[in-house]
């Protein structure tokens, strides 16, 4: 890898990065004389992760802002440094002579490379430009059979809204076919008939508080306005890949609402107050009904819960009954882990329908993969270093999509020539105190592989004067 000159932008500039290499270097322990001392970290404009041993506030008083206020000013230089250059996250790595004189490698950024959480080491590797995980592509089964709950009421929805707010100002029949052309589906009829009592604009309330918090009531929901709705498709909640690549959704066929990241028929229309959105459902599941509503709970990633049977039981407070749900029970896992707390075979994780395998800590022989060849559907490994016996045997998982291993497993497949081609993203598990400098540059092999942009390492010399 060859290291550029910096340019001019503040960014590159060491005096930006000076207050955070002081306190970096303040706070590490004092190693043999002589010796550079080596320090590292991940700047981002809305989040950092630096190894720093903050002051502990006075025994009975609590942390304050100002006990960080260094922090946060060295940190806020870098983040405005950051905005100005268009950058939304950069690792680094100092090496610090005993001289003062730096080093300062910046490592990054790349458009193929998701940011580390809490480390300088790379994130997520992006393969193929633009590229999903196979349950953010998952479209809706066709439910041409559905049709609404009994309880499905528009008159008495309406009805009883108009008793509950008398005041309230509902939307005309312009704006709701302007919000239809805008979402580009058609509103159900029990939803129009509620925002023909009700356009919830913050604005017909003159900022009563009290008048919000009726009709929150009153609907069962904080309701968006017209201009709020939002079809909550698989795009609407991210995800990152090495997160995304270990879901998988499925359907039982006793299930009330289909097993998704999200529909083009989930049609987003409040929250509970809490962050869990409310949809109404145009795509139900085998048992579920048209219209009815569902909850997309903001701590997860996929699926829905069946809050109510129609808009009109929302409204009136009326629960679903609950279901079994014994067919999803009786299947083996689509999603599988093996280590020292769950499976403790990969043969026990083996059948036709597995499409993740997740190999974890282990302290015993390591794993053979034959178990899992030829297997249909397995798109994601994820295998802890170490775990492994033969590395090699990954060429014979054709269908992967996402892998995950550690550096010298990478190692291996590279100098093989196997590394997977089906692959669209890729991780390297970096597990204690490396150095980012190696794993980077085994990162850009990676990535070279497919001809995508290579992470940049730019480097910053300076003098912090003489290390204590």
């Amino acid at each position: 890898m060859v290291d550029q000159e910096p340019s001019a932008a503040s960014m590159n500039d060491f005096a930006t990065w000076e207050p955070v290499l002081r306190l970096l270097l303040a706070g590490r322990p004092h190693g043999p004389a002589g010796r550079p001392v080596q320090v590292s970290g991940r700047i981002g404009r809305h989040s950092w992760s630096l190894d720093l041993r903050r002051r502990m506030p006075a025994p009975g008083r609590a942390a304050r802002a100002e006990d960080a206020r260094e922090e946060f000013d060295a940190v806020r230089r870098v983040q405005s440094a950051l905005a100005d250059a268009g950058v939304d996250d950069v690792s680094f790595t100092a090496e610090i002579q005993p001289t003062g004189r730096t080093a300062l490698r910046l490592l990054g950024p790349s458009p193929a490379v998701e940011p580390g959480i809490g480390t300088p080491h790379p994130g997520a590797l992006l393969l193929v430009d633009g590229s999903l995980p196979e349950p953010w592509r998952r479209l809706p089964d066709p439910a041409p059979g559905a049709v609404p709950a009994p309880s499905a009421d528009p008159a008495l929805l309406e009805r009883t809204l108009r008793e509950r707010l008398p005041h309230a100002i509902g939307a005309t029949e312009e704006e709701i076919a302007a919000a239809e052309a805008r979402l580009g589906v058609p509103l159900p009829e029990e939803l129009k008939a509620l925002y023909r009592v009700t356009r919830a604009r913050w604005e017909d309330l003159g900022d009563d508080y009290e008048a919000a918090a009726r009709e929150s009531t009153a609907v069962g929901c904080e309701l968006f306005n017209l201009d709020g709705l939002y079809v909550a498709d698989a795009g609407s909640r991210h995800c990152r890949w090495e997160f995304a690549a270990m879901e998988a959704v499925v359907t039982p066929p006793d299930a009330a609402v289909q097993g998704l990241v999200g529909s083009p028929g989930w049609i987003a229309f409040g929250d509970n107050g809490g962050g869990d959105r409310l949809a109404v459902d145009l795509t139900p599941g085998p048992r579920g009904h048209l219209g009815q509503v569902v909850m997309l709970s903001h701590e997860e990633s996929t699926g829905a819960e069946l809050i109510a049977d129609s808009l009109t039981d929302l409204v009136l407070g009326i629960r679903p009954r609950a279901r079994s749900g014994r067919a999803e029970e009786e299947r083996p896992p689509v999603v599988a882990r093996v280590n020292i707390a769950s499976l403790k075979t990969v043969e026990a994780a083996a059948h036709p329908g597995l499409e993740v395998l997740s190999i974890g800590v282990w302290d015993g022989a390591p794993f053979s993969l034959a178990p899992v060849t030829g297997l249909p559907r397995l798109r994601t490994l994820t295998a802890y270093p170490g775990t492994l016996a033969d590395p090699l045997e990954i060429g014979k998982l054709t269908g992967l999509e996402f892998l995950e291993l550690g550096p010298r497993e990478w190692r291996a497949l590279l100098d093989a020539g196997a590394v997977p081609r089906s692959l669209s993203a890729a991780a390297i598990v970096v597990h204690g105190d490396q150095d980012p400098l190696p794993v980077v540059d085994l990162a850009n092999e990676i990535l070279a592989l497919w001809n995508r942009p290579l992470i940049v390492r730019t480097v910053l010399e300076g003098d912090l004067g003489p290390v204590a």
